[in-house]
Order: structure tokens, then sequence, then C-alpha cells
């Protein structure tokens, strides 16, 4: 799967809007499977709610969208979280907004804002990133050269994931497939090419305003 827009992890937030309580609950999810346990999880968390609706959006191109009112008008709440989610263009993550009804009738068109906002609460609860596929890449330099591959690293925008101080640097990076040969290069030319460059296994990392979020 090419990069793709998700959140990085579950979250939760909720509101009050004329009496009834709405909870906004997000997670990340792989698959259709993990999309309906974390559904059914909720629905017994909180199984005496008036209403717990959702949907969800799994896989490359949004091949997967389920969608459900649970009770409520139809078109008024799964409808919304589900075109919340790809209005942000969110792919393998699924919402449970949870109702609990306060005794004023909110109106299809109430219904709908309400259920839009709770949805957009809980997916920002759960931080909404850029899933990047990276290259763990590590090299070692001597001392003399640390604050030059500190700046041409920053100013080429490469990301360090960590530093460990011994008899020489070791770096530790994320990387691009299609920057490996960039920082092969910018390596050999400040060491010399005393310096081995070992690219490993490549993963997805969450990554918000170009930082590594763990």
């Amino acid at each position: 799967m090419a990069n793709y827009k998700s959140i990085h992890k579950y979250g939760r937030d909720e509101i009050i809007i004329n009496k009834s309580r709405f909870i906004g609950t997000a997670a990340p999810v792989e698959n259709e499977e993990q999309a309906v346990e974390f559904i059914e999880k909720i629905k017994k968390e909180f199984k005496d709610a008036s209403h717990n609706c959702y949907a969800y959006v799994i896989g490359e191109n949004k091949g997967i969208q389920r969608y459900s009112d649970d009770g409520e008008p139809s078109g008024t709440a799964g409808m919304p979280i589900l075109n919340v989610i790809n209005q942000e263009n969110i792919v393998n993550a699924a919402v449970v907004v949870t109702r609990y009804f306060g005794g004023v009738l909110l109106g299809a068109g109430g219904l709908v804002r309400a259920y839009t906002k709770s949805c957009k609460i809980g997916l920002e609860s759960g931080i909404i990133v850029e899933k990047s596929l990276y290259y763990d890449v590590s090299f070692d330099l001597d001392y003399t050269l640390l604050g030059k591959m500190d700046n041409e690293l920053l100013l080429n925008s490469f990301i360090v994931k960590d530093k460990i101080y011994s008899d020489r640097v070791d770096f530790k990076l994320i990387v691009k497939e299609d920057e490996t040969e960039k920082l092969r290069a910018l390596v050999n030319e400040i060491t010399s090419g005393k310096s081995v460059i070992c690219i490993g296994q490549a993963a997805y990392y969450s990554i918000k305003d170009g930082k590594i979020i763990e």
C-alpha cells in the first residue's frame, strides 16, 4: 500500500448538544476484522447508550467502506461519519459516535451536524497523520564530522530517529525509498567514503509536520 493518511492512535472526545451527550471514539484498524472488533468493544462499553453509530474505511483506494445509523433516522448518523472520514481522505480507521439522548429532538439537520462534529473530534483526538513507508538506515562517523553531518541532514530534511555517542557517533534515520541513494551520496561525500551505510527493513511511520510521532 502506498503512503496514506490515517490516525496515529486510539482517540476519544465528547460534546453536549441540546442536552444530548455525543462521544466520538476513533481507532486505527488494519482490516475489517479489527474494525468490527473495535465497534463491538465500544458497543459493549456503552451498552446503555441510545445509539452507537459508526463508519470505517479500509484499504488502498478506500476499497472497504461500511456505516450504520444504529436506530437514528436513515442518513443522519452513519453516512455523516463516513463522509467526514472520506473528506479527510483517511483510510484504515474506524469511528463510533455514541449518543445519550438528552430529551431534546435535534431534527435531521441537527443530527447530521452533531454526528459530523463528533466524528471530527474523535479523529482529531486520535491525531490525523501521514502514514509513510520509510527504511531504517544507520551509519557511523568520527566526531570531527558531527557538526557538518547534522547541518547537511537538517538542510536536506532527513529524519534522524536517534544518535548514539560511543567511540564514534552512530546515526539512526528513517528514509523514504526514493531518498536512500541521496543519503548514501551525502554520507560518502562527508566521510570520504569511510562510513558503511546499512539499510534495514521498511515500515510505516506516523508523520506529523515533518516529525515522527511515536
